[in-house]
């Protein structure tokens, strides 16, 4: 699918906002289109995907219903197959700075850029909001950074092939992803404070496989020192209590400590959060603001599970109520799309 993505700065209107373009946003856009709602969205990434791209692209899926496995990436690229017959438009590398009401009730949402954007509705898929990753606190880190040595998401697997990698972390990324790397890496060395894991059993499992295989060696410490010219060369390890000090030479560090959320300015929306999360109601997803709706990582509600495929559901229960805002005048029929020439047409099935 070709991305329609329009200028920056300029005024636009639509029947919906989603902001957020991750697979939750996606999936919105497709049931929203389904009956005839046209979308804009908004995502301060520069690519559609979310977490599955930005951080995940590689990382394989287990849980999408039907699909057996696929990856991050991989999914993404489906669902943006799935809604081209809707054309949505994307407003990319931009955040969604502030949100009022004008005189006719509709929802004018203002980004970053100046860009303004008039809906009848307005759909919050953002994930947990913005994120970035929890750097180490380990001295010119900012340097390999740069260079590119420095790695806290992983894009390509293709340019890891045959290198020495360092991951230092506990947690399931740092797991997921040393299990990930060992069959195509040189050499991965896993570095974490303890010999003990805050990640899937599963995944600990299958790091502990490797490294009696010999593709991963696990050190108790933590990474005091990074050394190089042009690129990294040597991380240094400490033992926990500082007897000990020694070089591992690397290629790559990526440091997994989890990520900081931050709902920036949604914060400000004027929406009912509780720890950090919009509260909405599990019939429609609606907010406690009339024709603003939460769905995806973002939410809240008893008995909420932070899955992709929760999402998808809080998306098409969202979608009728946001077409009884949209359309007044007009009566929701319920259909099939498996029966429905209607919808069979809207999706270019002949």
């Amino acid at each position: 699918m070709k991305l329609k993505k329009l200028d920056q700065g300029k005024e636009y209107t639509t029947d919906a906002i989603v902001i957020g373009a991750g697979p939750i946003g996606l999936f919105a856009v497709f049931e929203l289109g389904l009956l005839d709602i046209k979308t804009h969205l908004v995502d301060i990434l520069d690519n559609p995907g979310g977490q599955c791209t930005e951080l995940y692209p590689e990382k394989p899926i287990y849980d999408i219903p039907g699909i057996p496995k696929i990856s991050g990436q991989g999914l993404t690229d489906e669902l943006l197959k799935q809604i081209a017959p809707f054309d949505p438009s994307f407003h990319l590398s931009q955040m969604a700075e502030s949100l009022f009401q004008n005189e006719n009730k509709e929802w004018v949402l203002e980004t970053n850029e100046k860009t303004k954007i008039t809906s009848k509705v307005v759909i919050i898929a953002a994930g947990g909001g913005s994120f970035v990753p929890k750097k180490p606190p380990i001295p010119n880190i900012e340097k390999y950074e740069q260079l590119g040595f420095v790695k806290y998401s992983l894009k390509k697997l293709d340019e890891y092939k045959n290198k020495n990698i360092l991951i230092t972390g506990g947690g399931d990324s740092a797991l997921d992803w040393t299990n990930i790397l060992a069959p195509i890496a040189n050499k991965v060395t896993l570095v974490h404070r303890r010999d003990e894991f805050r990640a899937a059993p599963d995944s600990v499992s299958k790091m502990h496989k490797f490294r009696d295989e010999g593709k991963v060696d696990l050190k108790i410490g933590q990474v005091k020192e990074l050394n190089g010219e042009n690129k990294l060369e040597e991380v240094q390890i400490e033992s926990i209590g500082g007897e000990n000090k020694y070089d591992i030479k690397t290629d790559y560090l990526m440091p997994f400590f989890g990520l900081t959320m931050k709902l920036g300015p949604i914060a400000n929306f004027g929406l009912n959060l509780e720890r950090n999360l919009i509260n909405v109601d599990s019939e429609k997803f609606e907010t406690n603001v009339k024709k603003i709706f939460a769905i995806g990582d973002i939410n809240f509600y008893p008995g909420k599970l932070k899955l992709i495929l929760s999402g998808f559901h809080e998306a098409a229960l969202m979608s009728q109520q946001a077409f009884k805002y949209i359309f007044p005048e007009k009566k929701l029929r319920f259909q099939y799309t498996t029966t429905s020439s209607s919808l069979q047409n809207k999706l270019g099935i002949k």
